[in-house]
């Protein structure tokens, strides 16, 4: 077995993996990053598009804002249709901030350029990925990769492997604490290369269920329809979507 040190073992590349290296690393304090994907998948998901301001704030301060202020469109308010009607929601107006359009893919390249140009050591296509001793001082994290088994050892472990991640269901019953809500329904997303249909998001409900028309960038369009959770894609043909 491979041993390996670092004061913090990151579980999960994604945004929140990738920014919390970055916030690590301005502080003097070094992580490795472990991933069961590659790097050009984790790249290629798509995710949300919108960033609150505070998020801008966070990024630009991390040093991944370049691309984000000169590529990002930048929204003074959305609208909600409700029965035909439309009323707009001035965000500006009410808060005196703005939200930004800008692709979470994106985001996650930003941050993958700044983290390899500073030499953050990287793990990808990891299997069998094993937290442990995560109530003592020095926890670890066993995976094997290419044929090979590693342990890091840590100060501490972050789980940013999201819900279905490794990480949650390690912490102990009794330490564990867990919020969920539940919907009954589900969402169909589709980008689509064409202009969207308006400068800004619109949020609607219909008798049908919700609809919002967004976007990722002036040429690029994203629509979302509201669905059972129980649809496969098989049963969304692009007439019945449109």
């Amino acid at each position: 077995m491979h041993r390996l040190h670092t004061s913090i073992c990151i579980v999960g590349s994604g945004p929140s993996g990738l920014l919390l290296s970055q916030m690590l690393a301005d502080a003097g304090i070094e992580s490795i990053l472990l991933d069961r994907r590659d790097r050009p998948h984790i790249e290629g998901r798509i995710r949300a598009g919108v960033l609150e301001a505070r998020t801008v704030k966070t990024l630009e301060a991390a040093g991944v804002g370049d691309r984000l202020r000169a590529e990002g469109v930048t929204h003074e308010g959305f609208e909600l249709v409700y029965e035909g009607d439309r009323h707009r929601i001035d965000i500006s107006g009410l808060t005196g901030k703005t939200v930004t359009v800008y692709g979470q893919s994106e985001v996650t390249k930003d941050l993958f350029a700044k983290r390899e140009a500073e030499g953050q050591r990287f793990h990808f296509d990891v299997t069998d990925v094993v937290p442990g001793d995560l109530t003592s001082t020095r926890p670890h994290v066993d995976f094997s990769q290419s044929g090979s088994t590693y342990r890091i050892t840590c100060d501490f472990i972050a789980g940013c492997d999201g819900f279905h991640g490794v990480c949650r269901p390690s912490i102990p019953a009794n330490l564990r604490r867990e919020s969920e809500r539940v919907y009954p329904f589900g969402w169909l997303g589709v980008l689509v290369d064409r202009p969207p249909v308006s400068d800004e998001l619109i949020y609607a409900c219909h008798e049908d269920g919700f609809a919002l028309a967004s976007m990722r960038s002036p040429s690029r369009s994203r629509y979302y329809v509201q669905c059972d959770p129980g649809d496969r894609i098989e049963d969304w043909p692009d007439e019945r979507f449109w």
